[in-house]
């Protein structure tokens, strides 16, 4: 058994299918197709069933995968480990978000790539939250708060969140002065979004209505420069805003609980020399200083 058939079967496990695992190694779906048909011959049994919709485990592939994971993982780390002139190698797909990942992100990972020139680096920036598994993704840098999963995540930096609106929509409605006034309000939000709030040690939770909705948390800031509503957004996008008029933060009293910035990779084993590169170079440029709070005004009333 050769060590990349091993790999490729892996990937392709873990993928659901022949394409993205390509994507995810760097190579053809050709290529993966005959590792993982010479591993099969190796083995004289079928790993997986083929379909249109992807690739299954059969019953000896499930058995033979938590092997194989442990293989391709050490296999990983010994090419590491042994390395002999210390360079991270090979190419890393990252996930970042497309609300901050341009403008904040975007030149972390060009240092990344600066000190690494034997590193490629694939970038995808969406607010969508990929897959990182199924979609090949060496790692992503996500915001928020996070839910429980099987990702392995560090926190880098934390940041926090305010309700805002324009001037001239609280001139004309009025400024809530508790949550469940925010319930009589037209709100700007991202689609299926709850407002967590925080207010002394208790966080509560607002389902808000609605009115404008995106995917993006980018795409809500000028509907609230329009005046169409109130919306709960990081600091990073609306501090300018904030300082300059064009905004007001709505409750100071209660804002959004602290917020984290993680660099998250798929569960098992260590991390990739590949990946601790970017957890290090985020840690160092990011950490502390990637959101400034703004200098509040006075709340119209």
């Amino acid at each position: 058994m050769e060590v990349e058939d091993i790999q490729a079967f892996v990937a392709v496990a873990d993928a659901g299918g022949l394409t993205p695992a390509a994507g995810r190694l760097g190579v053809s779906k050709s290529i993966v197709s005959r590792r993982i048909a010479r591993l099969e011959k190796s083995l004289n049994a079928q790993l997986l069933t083929r379909s249109t919709r992807g690739a299954a485990l059969t019953e000896a592939g499930a058995t033979f995968h938590e092997h194989a994971t442990r293989i391709a993982a050490e296999a990983d780390a010994a090419r590491d480990a042994v390395a002999a002139d210390g360079k991270v190698h090979g190419r890393l797909r990252v996930s970042a978000p497309l609300s901050f990942g341009a403008t904040h992100f975007a030149p972390v990972l060009a240092e990344l790539a600066s000190r690494h020139p034997d590193l490629e680096i694939q970038a995808s920036y969406s607010d969508r939250l990929v897959d990182l598994v199924a979609e090949g993704f060496d790692a992503a840098i996500r915001l928020g708060i996070l839910s429980d999963s099987t990702l392995v995540a560090r926190r880098v930096s934390t940041f926090h969140g305010r309700l805002v609106a324009s001037p001239a929509y609280l001139q004309k409605h009025g400024t809530p002065q508790t949550p469940d006034d925010l319930l009589k309000h037209a709100a700007i939000n991202r689609i299926n979004d709850e407002w967590p709030l925080q207010h002394g040690h208790e966080v509560i939770t607002v389902r808000p209505n609605a009115r404008f909705t995106a995917d993006s948390g980018a795409a809500l800031v000028p509907a609230v420069l329009a005046g169409l509503g109130i919306a709960l957004l990081p600091d990073f996008l609306i501090t300018d805003h904030i300082e300059q008029g064009r905004m007001v933060v709505v409750m100071p009293d209660y804002p959004m609980p602290e917020a984290g910035v993680y660099v998250v990779r798929p569960p098992g084993g260590s991390a990739s020399s590949k990946v601790r590169a970017l957890i290090d170079v985020m840690v160092e440029i990011v950490a502390g200083r990637v959101c400034r709070e703004p200098v509040i005004p006075q709340a119209v009333s």
